[in-house]
């Protein structure tokens, strides 16, 4: 039996709630499998660690993950913490530590979910956003001098390297080839940023030309989003800085009818790493401790990660679950319009799979 080696971090807030739901589901699966199984280890890194001893995680964090197959993260944030603090300690720690450079969000309206476009317009949301992960804006480089003074002054510093650009829009570029419409956006602001941001568009076209058969265009970050709401028809995959990605997938979701389906894959794609696969919603301040929260972006998550460990079978499976639950309508947590609690639908996920029958149902068409 395969197994595999899984590092649970549930973090803060409603990321225990739907980590434990989705180590349910993949329990679940394997059993149902049974051909794969899952060691997983829990690791108790977040703020309520932070309060105790002053570091969300512990000094060798990243070297421990080195040893797992792939991470399954929860979330991270806590109202009466410096959100630069939960970050920067933790999952940027993660990512940056691991180099897993290339962030993957998928979005699609899924069976029965109303979005807040016209349903003609919703239909067409199909989209992979592609976020560089390791550098740009989100680098770290800076400072802040004067501290205190009338000339306090605070710098942000976003870095954009050849090899950083390069690799991401190598990346972006075939896994838009592996689409069936084969078609790249590549996002960006170099009218105004004239640095970096040029270095960026020279990279990225000079990465394209090795992919004659790719429809590529290209966009302001700001027009970009009309776009996504006037025009969603136009866009599959979509490449974009770190800044520009995360606020661009924010938005996906909540056009694709809410931010708790959003999924997340954090990859190291030359798999010297562990890859770390979330939701992107976030801790929830407002949900903790209701048990409402939707686990469905951590289950689209888990499909993430399960096609990236190679169990396609079983990634198919639970993409099959998920939009079962979603068309039934019946199980859905208030976010997308309903009264069922997290616990309620993680039952209604495991259900299903359960009744599957043996046949292999139809891959995801959003796992990387």
């Amino acid at each position: 039996m395969r197994r595999h080696k899984i590092a649970l971090i549930p973090g803060d807030g409603i990321g225990s709630d739907v980590i434990h739901a989705g180590r349910q589901v993949l329990d679940a699966l394997a059993a149902a499998d049974g051909g794969f199984g899952f060691d997983f280890e829990s690791f108790d890194w977040g703020s309520d660690r932070y309060r105790r001893v002053g570091k969300m995680m512990p000094d060798d964090g990243v070297d421990t993950l080195r040893g797992f197959d792939a991470i399954y993260f929860g979330a991270v944030g806590d109202p009466k913490i410096p959100d630069h603090i939960t970050l920067w300690e933790l999952r940027l720690a993660i990512c940056q530590g691991l180099d897993q450079y290339a962030n993957v969000r998928p979005s699609r309206l899924l069976p029965n979910i109303t979005g807040p476009l016209r349903p003609d317009l919703g239909r067409d949301i199909d989209w992979v956003i592609v976020r560089e992960n390791s550098e740009g804006e989100y680098a770290g480089a800076g400072g802040r001098a004067h501290r205190g003074l009338p000339i306090e002054v605070g710098l942000d510093v976003s870095v954009f390297t050849r090899t950083g650009v390069e690799r991401i829009a190598r990346f972006a570029c075939e896994l838009a080839m592996s689409r069936s419409r084969r078609k790249l956006t590549i996002v960006t602001k170099s009218n105004a940023q004239r640095h970096g941001m040029v270095l960026w568009d020279e990279v990225c076209r000079s990465v394209v030309k090795d992919f004659p058969a790719l429809d590529v265009d290209w966009m302001l970050v700001d027009a970009m989003t009309m776009r996504l709401v006037l025009r969603p028809g136009t866009v599959d995959t979509v490449l974009a800085t770190n800044l520009h990605a995360d606020v661009l997938s924010d938005l996906a979701s909540a056009l694709s009818g809410s931010l708790g389906i959003g999924a997340t894959a954090n990859l190291a794609p030359n798999r010297s790493a562990p890859s770390m696969f979330e939701p992107i919603h976030g801790s929830g301040f407002d949900l903790i401790g209701k048990g409402i929260a939707n686990p469905i972006g951590a289950l689209w998550s888990a499909v993430l990660m399960l096609e990236h460990l190679g169990e396609a079978k079983a990634a198919g499976r639970l993409m099959d679950a998920i939009e079962r639950v979603t068309a039934e309508g019946t199980t859905l947590t208030p976010d997308l319009g309903g009264t069922a609690r997290t616990d309620e639908v993680t039952r209604a996920m495991i259900g299903l799979i359960e009744r599957q029958n043996d046949a292999t149902p139809g891959a995801s068409r959003h796992v990387a």
